[in-house]
């Protein structure tokens, strides 16, 4: 179906339409942006200068690290020009930020899953870890999990352009996200909600049994260690990834509920805020703090810099 919309350009209404709120959350964001943007764009630094930190799990924060950083790229400074200004998206600028984000969502969740395999590996098979996750595995691995985001964002981007937009262009939102979009729609939005429906639900439902499933695993083997060391160490490895999952997949299933409910965009906006903000801004803080590998690697970076 060719599209046939008659809108060209779209307005994000944003966070708030308080003025007294503008100024302060734009200065709040803005901070958010660049410890981001500061935060991982470092760790992706620290994990390529420092060979020590060449080894699968830093493979796989590197992708993290990567995937928040772009995702932040695209979603943060258009929110922050919505705080100062009139912010205005063209119709083909805001199918591209529905791709992006939907492909870096997806794909976030595949590496989580990744990682998570990861962990079960060197727990509970440390003898055969490094011929197991080989750099072969875990390049594959990571090409799949991209494969599937981009798979994934083809379907809901291809499937929105195909719909019709011919009254309202004022999206309640302060991105182009799926929901906001259909409800503009002048077009049947049936076919729209169905595969959207399908595609996160296949992606939550697999993801999620894998890291539970492993998780299950990891526990079992924790409890059978004799060693209470051991055990420290087992529950040391995962806590930062087990962080990690509760705040992305909480916060992403807790906006996806909301707003596919009428009535409730503006509590779906509030949670979305969490994985599109939030969560991006902590991962590295909670993979740096909770881990002396990359504290012994920013130490050494630093020394060289100053020397």
């Amino acid at each position: 179906m060719e599209n046939s919309t008659s809108v060209t350009e779209f307005i994000l209404v944003g966070i708030t339409d308080q003025p007294q709120l503008q100024w302060p959350f734009f200065f709040l964001f803005l901070m958010n942006y660049l410890i981001t943007v500061v935060g991982n764009f470092s760790l992706i630094n620290l994990i390529c200068l420092n060979s020590h930190l060449h080894t699968p799990m830093y493979f796989f924060i590197f992708n993290l690290s990567f995937i928040d950083l772009c995702h932040s790229l695209i979603i943060t400074p258009k929110m922050l020009v919505s705080f100062v200004t009139k912010n205005i998206i063209s119709f083909a600028g805001c199918m591209a930020q529905l791709f992006f984000f939907c492909f870096f969502v997806h794909t976030e969740c595949y590496v989580l899953t990744a990682m998570a395999y990861d962990r079960y590996v060197a727990i509970c098979q440390p003898l055969t870890y490094t011929t197991t996750m080989s750099p072969l595995v875990c390049s594959l691995l990571m090409f799949g999990s991209y494969v599937m985001g981009f798979a994934g964002a083809m379907a809901h981007t291809g499937d929105m352009v195909r719909l019709s937009f011919c009254d309202s262009n004022i999206i309640n939102h302060y991105m182009c996200d799926i929901f906001p979009l259909l409800q503009l729609s002048c077009s049947s939005t049936y076919v729209n909600e169905l595969v959207d429906s399908i595609i996160v639900s296949t992606v939550v439902i697999m993801s999620s049994f894998i890291i539970l499933i492993s998780y299950a695993l990891i526990l079992s083997n924790i409890l059978r260690m004799s060693s209470s060391q051991g055990m420290s160490k087992a529950f040391s490895t995962c806590s930062s990834h087990i962080a990690t999952v509760a705040l992305f997949y909480g916060s992403g299933m807790f906006t996806h509920l909301k707003t596919s409910s009428n009535g409730s965009f503006s509590q779906g906006r509030f949670f979305s805020i969490f994985y599109t903000n939030v969560v991006p801004m902590l991962n590295p803080l909670i993979y740096s703090l909770r881990n002396k590998d990359v504290k012994h690697a920013l130490k050494k970076t630093l020394k060289k810099i100053v020397n």
